[in-house]
Parts: structure tokens; C-alpha cells; sequence
């Protein structure tokens, strides 16, 4: 048994080698460099991460024309599309996600062009399956749920109209941040906290294989993806503070779905509680206010035994479009609200 990981380290160097060659008689001089520069992130060693001279080749890409930054991508895409092997697999999608979170705005922008271009979406690894050893079963695992959670976040990027933690983000100017969260519209800002929702759920679902542990390129995946989960938490919560200021201003239906956004993270707080790496004091604070958010909502005399939302007795008495019409006209006197409820009416 002892052979088995010895023979495939041995023709994983091989095929390294031989994937070098080849980039070496076939690629285009000009991007020859970024193709090797791949190659040797990518590697089929399964306990060592990219290299960071090579990832920092690949990102320096990204200053140079978009021609060779959209070769990078494609050249990235198509390495992670083509292997059957976990540790190649992983590691371009750490190569991904580096991108995401350091890339220029060009690389980030032909990255996302991917999953979102109605074509085919070359981070859906769901059929996976590398049954080599017991560790590249577990890591295939990895490479399911982290391709996933790649495009939950690239998804969830589009919707806040910024790449999540990444260095170009405003994420760490919370003061920005909650300007421009209160000048959306609350359908808006529903629509938001409901795809960091998604991320946190999705971040929830992380594989627990015990024969991963300890293993390099697993704890990279976890440093990363806490990063981000950190940044998703302080967006949460300064989506949950502004609901907090509209709470009065809120239809019965904007307060239902509310109520089950806060629902599903309070869902997720317990399987990532389990998490040792995902606490952290910033993010108990966090689940605080999601809870104390959630009973003030008082969604939950609105939902059955099973989570269905009950009848209520206001939907028996609704009026028509046509005889409210003559409601939404603004009269001398009357207020007018804001989106935020920060701001004070104003009269006519």
C-alpha cells in the first residue's frame, strides 16, 4: 500500500514535466511565460500549495493587454476543465480565487465573464471524482464544494456590485459602505442580504474529512474562504443595521422575507459554530444582531408548524390598484419617506 503513493507522486512529476514541454514547443512566445507560470502553480504535488512566485506572474498579467489576460483565463479554465487529478484541481481554483481577491479589475472582469456569459460555466465540478488514493476521494470532495462556492461568490459579487474582500473592494471603509447601503431601494437591499446568504450557506456546507486535515492545501482553501467570510458577516451586518432603520417603514411581505433571510443565516451560525477556524469575536457580535434583528421582525407568528407562511387576515381585505391610486398622490402636508430611515421626513 505504501507503493501506491510513491508510484503516482513519481508519474505526477512526469506528467508535469511533460505538460512543461509541451506548453514550451506549442504556446505563443508572448504568453509562453504566463502559460509555464500556470503549469508550476498547478502541479500535481498534493502537499504544497501554489507557488507564490508563479501565482504573482499570473496576476501580473493582469496590467498587460486584455488579449493575454483573457489567454490566462482560458488557459486556467481549461487546465481545471481538462484534469482528473484533485491536487491539480484544487489548486487552480485556489489560482481562481486568488484572482478574485488580488487580480486587476481586467482579469477579475474576464473571470466573471465565465459563469455569467450563458455559455457553459467552467467552475461546475459537480461530477468530479478523483479515486486514486482515500486522500484524493477526500479532496475531490473539496474540489465540489470550494468550485461551488467560487461561483456562489463571483454570483454574489455581481449582486453588491464588488468582488467581495478583495484588495479593490470598499469593504474596509464601513463608512462608504453604509452611505450607499442607504440610498438602496429596500428591494434591493433584500436582494443583497439574500445572496450573502447564499455565500454563508454555501460556506456552511465545507466538507469535514478527517483524512484532509492537516493537509496544505486545505488550509489555504480555509485561510481564504475565512477571509471571506469575515467580509461577508460585516456586509450582513451593515445590510441588518440599515433594516433595522426601515423596520417601521416595512410592507407586511418585505418583513416575511426578511424574516427568512435571518432564518437561513441563523441556520448556518450552528453548522459553523462547529467550525473552530470560523470563530471569531467580530462574528458572535455579528450573529447577535442577526438574532436580536430576527425577533424584532416578529416573523415568527407568521409561519406554521412546518415554516409555511399562514394566511393572514389582511390578505381577505385587499384593496385594489386603482383605489389606492389616488392614496400615492403626495398632497400639500403630507411627509415623504426616505428609503433610509435615517433621514427625517420631509413635507410639502
Amino acid at each position: 500500500m505504501g507503493r501506491i503513493p510513491i508510484l503516482r507522486d513519481f508519474i505526477g512529476i512526469i506528467k508535469d514535466k511533460a505538460s512543461q514541454s509541451k506548453a514550451a514547443l506549442l504556446s505563443d512566445p508572448k504568453t509562453l511565460s504566463l502559460h509555464l507560470a500556470l503549469l508550476r502553480a498547478t502541479t500535481h504535488d498534493p502537499f504544497t500549495p501554489p507557488d507564490p512566485r508563479h501565482l504573482a506572474t499570473l496576476l501580473a498579467s493582469g496590467h498587460t493587454s486584455r488579449a493575454t489576460v483573457s489567454t490566462a483565463i482560458e488557459v486556467l479554465m481549461d487546465r481545471l476543465q481538462t484534469t482528473r487529478d484533485a491536487s491539480v484541481a484544487i489548486k487552480c481554483l485556489i489560482t481562481v480565487h486568488h484572482i478574485i481577491k488580488r487580480g486587476s479589475f481586467i482579469l477579475q472582469d474576464q473571470l466573471s465573464v465565465y459563469p455569467s456569459n450563458g455559455g457553459r460555466n467552467y467552475l461546475k465540478l459537480s461530477n468530479f471524482r478523483d479515486k486514486t488514493t482515500l486522500l484524493t476521494w477526500e479532496l475531490s470532495c473539496w474540489v465540489r464544494w470550494y468550485a461551488l462556492y467560487l461561483e456562489n461568490l463571483l454570483q454574489t459579487s455581481r449582486v453588491l456590485g464588488f468582488f467581495l474582500s478583495s484588495a479593490s473592494s470598499s469593504v474596509d471603509n464601513n463608512e462608504e459602505e453604509e452611505e450607499k447601503v442607504s440610498s438602496l431601494t429596500t428591494s434591493q437591499l433584500l436582494k443583497e442580504i439574500n445572496s450573502l446568504g447564499n455565500l454563508i450557506e454555501q460556506i456552511s456546507r465545507m466538507p469535514n474529512s478527517l483524512h484532509t486535515n492537516g493537509i496544505i492545501l486545505v488550509d489555504e482553501v480555509l485561510g481564504m474562504v475565512g477571509e471571506d467570510y469575515l467580509a461577508s458577516t460585516n456586509e450582513v451586518s451593515i445590510r441588518v443595521s440599515e433594516f433595522k432603520e426601515r423596520l417601521s417603514c416595512l410592507s407586511v411581505f418585505e418583513s416575511v422575507e426578511l424574516g427568512f433571510a435571518l432564518k437561513r443565516l441563523e441556520d448556518c451560525k450552528e453548522r459553523l459554530s462547529a467550525l473552530g477556524q470560523m470563530r471569531n469575536v467580530l462574528v458572535e457580535t455579528v450573529w447577535g444582531s442577526i438574532s436580536e434583528m430576527k425577533d424584532q421582525v416578529g416573523n415568527d407568528e407568521l409561519y406554521g408548524e412546518e415554516g409555511r407562511l399562514m394566511t393572514m387576515e389582511s390578505s381577505k381585505n385587499k384593496v385594489s390598484e386603482s383605489s389606492r391610486y389616488g392614496e400615492r398622490v403626495p398632497k400639500f402636508g403630507d411627509s415623504v419617506d426616505f428609503f433610509s430611515g435615517r433621514f427625517s421626513k420631509l413635507q410639502y
